[in-house]
């Protein structure tokens, strides 16, 4: 996430650049990442598991809710930190797992997810993301998130810990689902920050999620993560980044009497720059944590890609697609992504999370 902290210690990084490195520095980062990766792993068939590790310092760390008998997952983690498995890991590995669910009732096939998250080439990380499986009200649901903190892991990390939590309990989850989202997303915005009570007020947070409930998918965005589909080969765009310079956001932003400036890119009040966040207490009239949702039938959708930005600034859509058609595996697949956007030049932290969705009928 790139913004310009008023009260930060130490400037962070410039955005990651546009264009590729050359084919051989692609190929030598790609395997510096891949180095990181140890055959250490974590497998277990479950009805509940506990959650993989947490990055020291904040980062991804992914925490699977099991279901009930009906269901079926398996997870694995995986990380460099050493040779023997354990309670932390060192922050500068690349961290990956996943795993695999089957659905339930009238619907035949399963879907596989896996995770990848690496801090990359900045000083500090603070990309959390979810994927949790849960039963509400009778019914399978699966949830995806990637959360892209600035000014601070504290406000991504808050979303990762809360945010489906608050989505699943809401009344209204299972018959009203899309209401359910907004009201969550706002709730969960309230929460953060009257926890905070005023002390991170540069802080906050973006949130790309996805909801899988029975033949549904629900994508809701805050910011400029991004969830992008994989149909007939093609990439189809799921959620719509919300930037200071899209014309709607900009008219939104000045109705509220904010502004936006130029400062090497568009920035909402020359400081943030996303238009919608969690978060940012000192912005908070102007970037909103108000969700855009698009809903799909999971039919003739192959695969999901959620990610940071840290991916989206140097790999286009279609580029993702192409790289994770040939991966059948979720996890190896999210940590292709990881790789190529590494040496590609991403100068952000790359979190990217790949559901695919099999033998569906």
């Amino acid at each position: 996430m790139d913004v310009i902290e008023e009260s930060s210690s130490s400037a962070l990084p410039s955005s990651a650049p546009a264009s590729s490195s050359s084919s051989s520095e692609n190929d030598n980062n790609s395997n510096d990442i891949d180095n990181n990766i140890s055959n250490d792993v974590i497998k277990s068939p479950f009805l509940r598991v506990s959650a993989p590790p947490q990055p020291t310092g904040g980062g991804g760390g992914g925490n699977e809710e099991g279901t009930t008998s009906t269901t079926t997952t398996t997870t694995t983690s995986k990380t460099s930190s050493s040779n023997t498995i354990s309670n932390t890991r060192d922050p500068d590995a690349l961290f990956s797992g996943g795993g695999i669910s089957f659905f339930t009732g009238n619907r035949d096939g399963r879907f596989s997810y896996g995770y990848s998250s690496f801090k990359g080439k900045r000083s500090s990380m603070e990309d959390y993301y979810e994927t949790r499986i849960s039963e509400v009200d009778g019914q399978m649901v699966a949830f995806f998130g990637v959360f892209d903190g600035h000014g601070g892991s504290r406000a991504a990390e808050y979303l990762k810990n809360n945010l489906f939590k608050n989505l699943s309990e809401h009344p209204d989850f299972i018959k009203d689902t899309k209401s359910a989202i907004v009201e969550a997303f706002k709730q969960t915005d309230t929460d953060y920050l009257n926890d905070e009570k005023g002390q991170q007020r540069d802080a906050g947070s973006t949130a790309s999620t996805a909801v899988l409930l029975g033949d549904r998918l629900l994508v809701a965005n805050v910011g400029d993560s991004r969830v992008v589909a994989c149909r007939s080969g093609s990439a189809v765009p799921l959620s719509i980044d919300h930037k200071p310079d899209r014309t709607d956001e900009r008219e939104r932003i000045e109705k509220a009497g904010g502004f936006i400036l130029w400062a090497g890119t568009w920035r909402v009040g020359g400081v943030l720059a996303v238009s919608r966040a969690f978060g940012d207490k000192l912005l908070k009239p102007y970037v909103v944590a108000d969700p855009e949702i698009q809903e799909e039938e999971i039919d003739g959708v192959e695969f999901l890609i959620i990610a940071s930005d840290g991916l989206w600034n140097v790999v286009s859509n279609s580029d993702a697609v192409a790289l994770v058609q040939g991966i059948s595996d979720a996890e190896a697949a999210s940590r292709k992504l990881v790789q190529e956007a590494y040496g590609r030049g991403s100068s952000d932290n790359i979190t990217c999370v790949v559901v695919r969705f099999e033998n569906l009928s």
